[in-house]
């Protein structure tokens, strides 16, 4: 009878032991859209998972056991992304997932993640205005892109703007980071009258009325410059647009937190030469870390025949962030010994990766978010940018904006 209790404790601990552990390999699952209108942005971070984890395993895995990817497609469709991160989690039991780009999709999976105590790797800049203990955003927050980037439209270098467009796709990323930017802008000066905020929907293809309000709101007298969080499929008839309309940097600057190489490489680029994007990191940046990692992705590309890679191979700032998210996962892992949720997160804290930028990035030991360079480039002809402005080394992350009123006295801490 003891025997047969033994037995049946023995396999109900089984049911509930880490999948890590109970196979042969380690499953890494992969929440990224690859159809819908995400899907120009997303599939690549899809791509960059799997080479990282084909190098990790090259090298021998992880605890002895190989890395297993599991890859769903949750179609660019919010509360798909929670059904998938629940599938990914509870049926195909990965021990992390890596994934999602808009916020509102975060936020879909983020109580997913919190229930089940699992973790989350997010790479895209966002809006802060929040912390979770089960993510760590390897992307910017809005003192490592979007302030930085309107202070440099309102300085001499930046062309001086004292009128700004806030124009955005219309979902929680860029409702709050416009939220912040128009505080930011009210501190320094900036009123009412002189700031211009407009939102499309996800997929909007005709920019031709919202491009002839801001030719109409730039004539005005004083300097105006854009400031985009258009995300997705969206920015092509954006930027087409703008050439069609004529409106040059020169008159309006566009500064973007959403475009980069990947997203410019259906648009004919001559017309925009000298509009702006913000990031951290641009392929064109010179040195040996981001030369071996363009090689890294040219290479597996051409290997994979993945579309438009295999023939013009491109790396982008979010390629950039999963790539040093994934790596400081591994090394966490190793240091703990564990793929535990708990033991990771202990693990992950102080974590420093050499970015493909040529960078060392710290995982700061209390907010889950990366110390992360600015840099500010400048659309060339060839659809590169050309770095016009960084920061001296790497800021640290301000999740809770300060220029929000209701942010006073908040913690800079991740939920316990």
């Amino acid at each position: 009878m003891l025997r047969r209790s033994a037995l049946a404790l023995a396999a109900a601990a089984s049911l509930f032991a880490p999948a890590a552990f109970a196979a042969d390999t380690i499953k890494v699952g992969v929440l990224h859209s690859l159809s819908g209108t995400m899907a120009i942005s997303e599939t690549v971070l899809k791509d960059t998972v799997l080479m990282a984890i084909d190098e990790i395993n090259a090298k021998g895995g992880l605890l002895g056991k190989k890395l297993e990817p599991v890859v769903v497609d949750p179609a660019s469709n919010w509360p798909l992304f929670a059904e998938k991160a629940k599938q990914l989690i509870s049926q195909d039991k990965v021990a992390v997932v890596f994934g999602c780009w808009t916020s509102v999709s975060r936020k879909s999976v983020l109580p997913v993640f919190e229930q089940t105590n699992s973790l989350l790797f997010y790479p895209v800049q966002y809006e802060g205005e929040e912390l979770s203990k089960n993510v760590f955003y390897t992307g910017a927050a809005p003192n490592q892109q979007a302030i930085p980037a309107v202070e440099y439209l309102m300085s001499k270098d930046g062309g001086g703007a004292k009128r700004f467009v806030l124009l955005g796709t219309d979902y929680v990323y860029p409702r709050t980071t416009n939220k912040i930017l128009r505080a930011f802008l009210h501190s320094k000066g900036i009123k009412d009258e002189d700031i211009m905020e407009d939102y499309t929907p996800f997929g909007h293809a005709d920019y031709q009325s919202i491009i002839a309000k801001i030719k109409k709101f730039s004539s005005e007298g004083k300097k105006t410059a854009v400031v985009s969080t258009i995300n997705g499929d969206s920015n092509v008839p954006f930027y087409k647009e703008l050439g069609n309309q004529g409106l040059k940097a020169t008159d309006v600057p566009v500064v973007a937190f959403s475009v980069g190489e990947e997203e410019l490489r259906g648009v004919d680029t001559k017309p925009l030469q000298g509009h702006l994007a913000a990031w951290n990191y641009f392929m064109s940046i010179k040195g040996p870390a981001n030369d071996a990692f363009i090689k890294k992705w040219s290479d597996y590309a051409k290997a994979k025949g993945i579309a438009g890679h295999k023939d013009k191979p491109l790396t982008n700032d979010p390629m950039e962030a999963t790539y040093i998210g994934i790596n400081m996962w591994a090394q966490a892992v190793k240091k703990a010994g564990s793929t535990d949720t708990d033991k990771v997160i202990a693990a992950m804290a102080g974590q420093t990766f050499t970015a493909p930028s040529g960078i060392t990035s710290t995982m700061d030991p209390k907010n889950h978010h990366l110390h992360k360079s600015v840099f500010i480039g400048e659309v060339k002809a060839d659809g590169q940018f050309n770095v016009v402005w960084k920061t001296p080394g790497p800021v640290k992350a301000q999740p809770w904006s300060p220029y929000i009123p209701e942010n006073k006295g908040k913690k800079d801490e991740p939920a316990k």
